[in-house]
């Protein structure tokens, strides 16, 4: 089933009537040739959510709160988080948080100079949200709002906030969240400037699947425009204690998509398995349906936390996973290097 570069009436034609088995054969096929080395390689990294004060409301988010029941990190507590996450080996943090109005680019600005002055380590931060609110409550353009945040040390920007990027299915579960098209141009924008991103895929609640075709051809055509994106990390949509009422789609559903998106993202190297959603054992199947990634280690991990998934594993249990998988793990840093080979 060598299909080369597939269009969106055959990709929505293999997710809706595919055989998930010939899926997962040309995804891996498609794996092996991108990685011939047998190496799963996962990052150690800290989730940090500065705040989950929200203006934004989303209907599938359980983090958020009000600002009478949320909270704003001080300083200190994010150094302390950043110094345990050094002590267990952690290469990068990744720094989030809600829309909160109170908070400005000033703020951030400040944060991020001075973790950089007190710590060696890789700011992976701010999701397309958060810079497109940046920039409305400063009055500043996209341009303006990354060049300030990367003098003061963002490194790279997560691909988080993507859901479903048709707005058609934004405007139910997201609506004072930016759109579709402004998640993407915050991207093209980073990209040019030599910023590079993940990109993810919240799928499971609202949408049909054509939106995820959709959501997957506008990535697809962005990094052929731009080559900036360093992976794609799908995961399915956790309803617990959420705003939207549907049934938690199961592994097999995942693993066809995740298999469909190996093969439609022929641009795109690195495909992550998520085993924070789906737990270790879905997360090792992932490795023969097309993920060549493990993920982090997310030594704190908040959001997808708050909706239900409680699975949690360390460096040592993830290294085990992959090898009992018949692979070789290897810790790598942000961009996909690998630092170090375990046996």
């Amino acid at each position: 089933m060598a299909l080369g570069r597939i269009g969106e009436k055959e990709a929505l034609e293999l997710l809706e009537r595919g055989e998930i088995w010939e899926l997962r054969e040309e995804a891996d096929r498609i794996r092996k040739s991108l990685h011939p080395g047998n190496i799963v390689t996962f990052v150690v990294d800290r989730n940090i959510n500065y705040t989950n004060i929200c203006s934004s409301m989303c209907l599938f988010c359980a983090f958020w709160r009000s600002k009478d029941k949320g909270y704003v990190l001080s300083r200190e507590e994010v150094f302390r988080k950043i110094e345990e996450a050094k002590a267990l080996g952690a290469t990068s943090i990744l720094i989030q948080g809600g829309l909160n109005p109170e908070l400005g680019i000033g703020y951030l600005k400040g944060l991020f100079k001075e973790i950089k002055k007190r710590f060696d380590i890789h700011i992976h931060g701010l999701s397309p949200p958060e810079i497109v609110f940046l920039a409305r409550k400063e009055g500043m353009g996209i341009d303006e709002v990354l060049d300030v945040l990367v003098e003061s040390g963002l490194d790279t920007i997560p691909g988080g906030g993507a859901e479903i990027l048709v707005d058609e299915v934004r405007r139910k579960i997201s609506p004072n969240k930016c759109t579709a098209g402004e998640w993407l141009e915050v991207m093209r924008r980073a990209h040019k400037k030599g910023i590079k991103s993940s990109a993810t895929m919240m799928f499971g609640h609202i949408e049909e699947p054509r939106h995820i075709i959709e959501h997957l051809l506008k990535l697809r055509e962005l990094q052929d425009e731009t080559g900036g994106f360093t992976a794609f990390i799908p995961w399915t949509f956790q309803p617990k204690n959420t705003r939207i009422n549907v049934e938690k789609k199961g592994s097999y559903y995942y693993l066809k998509v995740l298999a469909l998106s190996r093969i439609f993202l022929d641009n795109f190297r690195n495909i992550q398995a998520s085993w924070v959603t789906q737990g270790s054992g879905v997360a090792q199947i992932a490795l023969f349906f097309g993920a060549n990634d493990f993920g982090s280690t997310m030594i704190e991990e908040n959001v997808v936390k708050a909706a239900g998934a409680s699975f949690r594993m360390g460096v040592e249990e993830i290294r085990y996973v992959i090898k009992r998988a018949g692979f070789t793990p290897a810790k790598r840093d942000v961009f996909y290097n690998v630092l170090k080979v375990y046996s």
